[in-house]
C-alpha cells in the first residue's frame, strides 16, 4: 500500500453511510483529490477535526485512481474565526466553492492553493470580507482563461484618460471609445485603479486597504456582470451570500 503526505485545504464534505465521510482536499502538490474518511463522523475519531471545512493541514492519503483513503491529519490552521461568524463563513465558503468548480481532479496548482490559503487566513484575521472576495474573484479569473484587458483601453489600447468599463469588449473603455458600447459601466478614478491593483496585486503584499462603501458597490457591479456574462456559474454560496449582503446592508 503506498501512502502519501500532502498539505491541503479541506474544499469540502459529504456523508457517507452512518459513520465515514467523503472528503475533498484541495493540495498543494497534487490539486484537488477525494478522500474517503473512515469514521469521521464520529466525534471522538482522530479525523473528525481534520476534516472540518476550511481546515488547512497536513494529511496521508492512500492514493487510487478513484477516490484515496484518508489515513490521518494533523491541523495547522482550523481557522475557527471564520466558522464562529456566519458573515465570514457566508464569504469563505463562497471563495472555497468557486475554486471546487473551477478546478479539476488532480491538477497542481501551487499558486491557485497559496492564493487560496492566504485569503482564508486573511478572512480568520478578521480582515475586510468583500475586498478579499474582489480580490479573489478577480485573481480567478485568469484561473479560468478569462483575463480582461485591465492594462490598456480593450478598443484602442490607449493607457491614458478616463475609463469605464465594456462586459462587451471584455474590459476597460477609454472616453474616446465609450460610444462603442452604450451599456458600459461607469467608474470612478479609484474603482479603475482598484480593478487593477486586485488583478496584478501579489495577495501576500496586501497591506491595510479602506475602500469606500460607493468603491466597493461599483468593484460588485463590474465582477458581477463579468462573471455572469463569461464565467457560465451558478453557485449556491453566491446566492446565499448575496441574500446575507442584503440582511446586513438592512441591519445598518
Amino acid at each position: 500500500m503506498l501512502f502519501e503526505k500532502c498539505e491541503a485545504i479541506v474544499l469540502r464534505t459529504i456523508d457517507y453511510g452512518e459513520t465515514n465521510k467523503i472528503v475533498t482536499l484541495f493540495t498543494r502538490e497534487w490539486g484537488k483529490v477525494a478522500a474517503m474518511a473512515r469514521g469521521a463522523k464520529k466525534p471522538s475519531s482522530r479525523l473528525s477535526a481534520v476534516t472540518q471545512p476550511f481546515t488547512y493541514g497536513h494529511y496521508l492519503i492512500q492514493k487510487s485512481r478513484g477516490i484515496g483513503v484518508l489515513h490521518q491529519g494533523e491541523v495547522v490552521d482550523t481557522m475557527r474565526a471564520i466558522r464562529e461568524n456566519i458573515f465570514t463563513t457566508a464569504y469563505a465558503s463562497y471563495i472555497v466553492e468557486l475554486t471546487d468548480k473551477v478546478t479539476e481532479e488532480q491538477r497542481r496548482n501551487p499558486y491557485l492553493f497559496e492564493l487560496l490559503l492566504q485569503t482564508l487566513k486573511y478572512m480568520n484575521d478578521g480582515l475586510d470580507l468583500e475586498i478579499l472576495m474582489y480580490i479573489y474573484e478577480m485573481k480567478m479569473l485568469s484561473v479560468m482563461g478569462l483575463p480582461p484587458t485591465l492594462d490598456r483601453c480593450a478598443v484602442c489600447g490607449r493607457t491614458e484618460g478616463k475609463f469605464s468599463f465594456s462586459i462587451k469588449e471584455g474590459g476597460f473603455l477609454c472616453h474616446r471609445c465609450e460610444q462603442k458600447d452604450p451599456h458600459r459601466l461607469p467608474l470612478s478614478p479609484a474603482a479603475v485603479k482598484l480593478l487593477r491593483l486586485f488583478y496584478y496585486l501579489d495577495l501576500s503584499r496586501l497591506g491595510k486597504i479602506s475602500v469606500k462603501d460607493e468603491t466597493k458597490k461599483e468593484l460588485h457591479h463590474v465582477i458581477s456582470a463579468y462573471y455572469e456574462e463569461y464565467s457560465g456559474l451558478m453557485l449556491k454560496t453566491k446566492r446565499f451570500l448575496t441574500q446575507m449582503e442584503q440582511l446586513k446592508h438592512h441591519l445598518q
